[in-house]
Formats: C-alpha cells, sequence, structure tokens
C-alpha cells in the first residue's frame, strides 16, 4: 500500500520524482531506528502465527503494509520523494519481483507433479525418499520438493505409531539443507543470484559442506528409524489406512516446464545484450526482463496443462503463495535503510556488527559469518538475513565470489542450513508441520522441535563450521 502510494506521486509528479541526479541514501547519516521496521515485520513473522494465530491469519497484509509505510514515508519525508522514491522502486522493480516471479512458478508448477501410490515406510526406504527430496529441493525449490513428497511420505508411515521423526528429519533435509545447491533451491540463494552471483558459484563451492551435513544428518536418521522401527515390532500391528499401491509419478508434462525454468535462468546469465529499459526511471536490464517474462509464461502454462484432480490431491491452494508475496514485499521495502547503513561500513550505526564478523587483522571473520547468519534464520526469514549480512561483507558479488569465496560460503550455508533450527526459520517448515498435524502425527510443538534441531543440527554444524569455516 505504502508503495503503491509513492509509485502514484512519481506517477502524477514525473519531474519532481526524477529531477534530481540519482544517487544512493546516505547509511552513515541514519540512525538505528530506521532499522525499527524491519525488525519489527520480522518479528511479527515470527511470532504472529504463534502468539496472534487468528489476527495474523486475517490481517498479516495489512500488518506488512503498516511496517513498509512506516519506512517509506520516512524516508520521504528525510531524503525528500526522489531519492524515496528511487531507494523503494529500484529494490521492487530489480530485485522483489524477480524473486517472486521464480517463487511463484516452482510453486505453481510443482503443485501439477502428483506422486501417486504408497509403500511401506521401512527405514531403508524413508532414508532413500529423503534423499531423493534433498536432491529434488536443489532443483525445484525447497518448497517445491517439500509439496511434492510430503505427502507420500507420510502415506508410506501412517501405519507406525512413531512417524513424527520422519517429519522432522524431512524438514531439515528436504525443506532446508537439500536446497542449497543452485539459486532455485532457496529464497536467500536467488537473492544472492540477482546480486551478482553466478547460478552455478554455489554448487561449485557448497557441494562439499552440503554432502557433509546432509550426509551425517541423514546417517542420524537413519540409526533413529532403525532403532524405532525393531521397536514397533513388537507393538500391536496398526491397520494401514492407505494400503500398498504402485507408486507413479503424474502430471509429467510439468517436467519440462521446470526444465524451462532452468533454462531461462541460465539464459538471463549468460546472455547480457547491454540493453536496458527504464521503468519509472529505473533501468531494467532485457535479459532480466526475458528470464521473468519466460518464467511467468511457463507458470501460466502449467495451469493449462495440468490435471486439476492432481493439483486437489496435492491440496494446492494459492494461500501460501499469496502470504509469501505480500510478506516478501514488506520485508524488501523495510530492508532498503538497513542495507545503506550496512554499506556505510565502520561510518554507519551498525559499526559494532561490522566489527563482530572482522578479525583483528581486518579480514572477514568466516565462522562468525556462518554462525551469526544462521542463528538469525533459525527465527527470522532467512533471505533478508542473507541479504544483511551480503551487504555486510561488502556487497561486491565479484569480490565475493573471488577473493572472499569462504565468507560468501559462509554466509549462504548459514542462511539456508539453519532454517531448519525452528519451524519458522523457512516458508516450507511450517507448511509441512501443519499438513502433518493435519494428517494426524503427533508433532512435537515450538520448543519440542528445538529439542530434536539441538541434539541433532547443532552438533552437526559446529562440526561443519569448524571444518569448512574455523
Amino acid at each position: 500500500m505504502a508503495a503503491g502510494t509513492l509509485a502514484v506521486a512519481v506517477l502524477l509528479f514525473p519531474g519532481l520524482a526524477f529531477a534530481a541526479e540519482a544517487h544512493e541514501l546516505s547509511g552513515a547519516t541514519m540512525s538505528l531506528w530506521w532499522a525499527l521496521p524491519f525488525v519489527g515485520l520480522l518479528l511479527s513473522i515470527a511470532t504472529g502465527p504463534l502468539l496472534f494465530h487468528h489476527i495474523w491469519e486475517h490481517h498479516y497484509g495489512k500488518i506488512t503494509a503498516l511496517w513498509a509505510a512506516l519506512v517509506v514515508v520516512p524516508l520521504a519525508i528525510a531524503f525528500d520523494i526522489p531519492l524515496a522514491s528511487e531507494a523503494v522502486l529500484h529494490t521492487l522493480l530489480t530485485e522483489y519481483m524477480s524473486f517472486i516471479i521464480l517463487l511463484f512458478a516452482l510453486y505453481t508448477i510443482s503443485g501439477g507433479i502428483l506422486l501417486a501410490g504408497n509403500i511401506h515406510g521401512t527405514p531403508q526406504v524413508n532414508a532413500m525418499l529423503l534423499l531423493i527430496g534433498a536432491i529434488l529441493a536443489s532443483v525445484i525449490g525447497t518448497t517445491g520438493a517439500s509439496m511434492i513428497l510430503i505427502r507420500p511420505i507420510l502415506r508410506a508411515n501412517d501405519n507406525r505409531p512413531f512417524n513424527a521423526h520422519v517429519v522432522i528429519f524431512f524438514i531439515f533435509l528436504v525443506s532446508n539443507i537439500g536446497g542449497s545447491l543452485t539459486p532455485l533451491g532457496d529464497p536467500p540463494l536467488f537473492v544472492g543470484f540477482l546480486r551478482g552471483v553466478d547460478f552455478f558459484w554455489t554448487t561449485t563451492n557448497l557441494w562439499r559442506v552440503t554432502l557433509f551435513v546432509g550426509g551425517l544428518v541423514l546417517i542420524v536418521f537413519l540409526a533413529i528409524d532403525i532403532v524405532l522401527h525393531r521397536r514397533e515390532g513388537g507393538a500391536p500391528k496398526i491397520k494401514d489406512p492407505t494400503p500398498d499401491a504402485t507408486v507413479r509419478l503424474r502430471g509429467l508434462a510439468n517436467l519440462p516446464l521446470l526444465a524451462g525454468v532452468i533454462g531461462a535462468i541460465l539464459l538471463s546469465a549468460s546472455w547480457k545484450p547491454g540493453i536496458s529499459l527504464s521503468i519509472l526511471g529505473i533501468g531494467l536490464e532485457l535479459q532480466n526482463l526475458v528470464r521473468d517474462a519466460i518464467i511467468l509464461a511457463l507458470a501460466f502454462l502449467s495451469l493449462r496443462v495440468s490435471y486439476k484432480s492432481h493439483r486437489e490431491a496435492n491440496g494446492f491452494t494459492w494461500g501460501p503463495i499469496a502470504e509469501v508475496a505480500k510478506l516478501f514485499a514488506g520485508i524488501f521495502i523495510c530492508i532498503v535503510p538497513v542495507i545503506a547503513i550496512l554499506r556505510a561500513g565502520h561510518a554507519g550505526a551498525l559499526a559494532p556488527l561490522v566489527a563482530l564478523v572482522t578479525s583483528p587483522t581486518g579480514q572477514p571473520n568466516d565462522l562468525a559469518y556462518f554462525w551469526l547468519t544462521g542463528a538469525l534464520s533459525s527465527f527470522l526469514d532467512n533471505a533478508p538475513t542473507y541479504l544483511v549480512f551480503f551487504e555486510l561483507a561488502g556487497g561486491d558479488a565479484q569480490h565475493l565470489m573471488t577473493e572472499a569465496v569462504s565468507t560468501l560460503a559462509a554466509i549462504s550455508a548459514g542462511a539456508v542450513f539453519m532454517g531448519a533450527n525452528t519451524y519458522i526459520g523457512n516458508a516450507p517448515n511450517f507448511m509441512v508441520f501443519a499438513i502433518a498435524r493435519h494428517r494426524g502425527v503427533k508433532m512435537p510443538g515450538f520448543f519440542g522441535y528445538m529439542a530434536w534441531s539441538g541434539l541433532v543440527l547443532i552438533p552437526t554444524f559446529l562440526i561443519a563450521g569448524f571444518l569448512f569455516f574455523g
């Protein structure tokens, strides 16, 4: 709402809005009060579904718009309309739109793919499904992989008295860790791609730590599942609510559409015609506009070629992606002054944070980046958290991919991996939790889940941090 009001003002008074020479906000002159809307919005997202669920469910869009307005209006007053409009519109048009278009496409296309049938959820079968899901997460995103596989894995284990741990490890591996190898996998990595990180950089530089962390967590799951499966052997048998049936992948017409999304992103990364179009005074590169148009067309084509019954069987609705679109619009607006302060470095109000991730010699402390990014990603959304530390490390993608490669790897791994520490660390986590509860799985509460992550994930991350970033 706030961004829309500002856009209308820009359209009505274009001479006023763009008469001045374009330049960035001066972060060195901004106090920490400018970060309050960003912190407030993230805390609202973290606590709203837990503390005031019904209010949040019906009014999260209004709450998000309020926090965004608390950024846009003061910016317009303090820095005048031309500079405020440029800062906000640049973020929305060059980053947010591409970001939400990709999420929309992956969510829509994966929703038309149905894994039908039922099998027995033995430890070996469960481990295989988790491995497949983790690999798939880097191809169609953690949200897409989670929505395709959570119901089949619930059906496979619905006759077992101990099955909550299967869902917990599903969140660990499929909804989080598995999405670390491409920008398609998890939102923070796509934000990095939009900021100039090469598409295959994540694959090249994160595969070792991902293999270590994912493999260790999968081994722990297999050991726990084997013990519980043996304990179930002496318990009374539970009749399988969904008898065995041949597993079949339906909605195959969507697979080439997913390949098309990947192709469109690779096209924008390699094709640089040097043509830029101006929209509301913001320069948009042609290759990015073509990429987004192709991705949108593929998403709408999926709606035409998919069977409605497949989407209904997947429980597909527009609610989750609509919520993500609204919340991230607010996040991208509220983070504008925070990024300006971070760009000021030691001259800005966040200088203590800069010092915390910098060694006495002035070099970046990769281990601190890994844990600080991860700690915040555990409770706040990992995409804006990644962006904060990306900027804190300098914000120059070319420098971070070369001279500071270990720092960017630490930020990326922390943001993706540690989103698994809580139900609210990553968007698919709570969706999987809700689906499992609806299917009758006795899932642990918020702190019960954190007990699992504390026992399994934190030791794993301690070892990985020491080995790869220490």
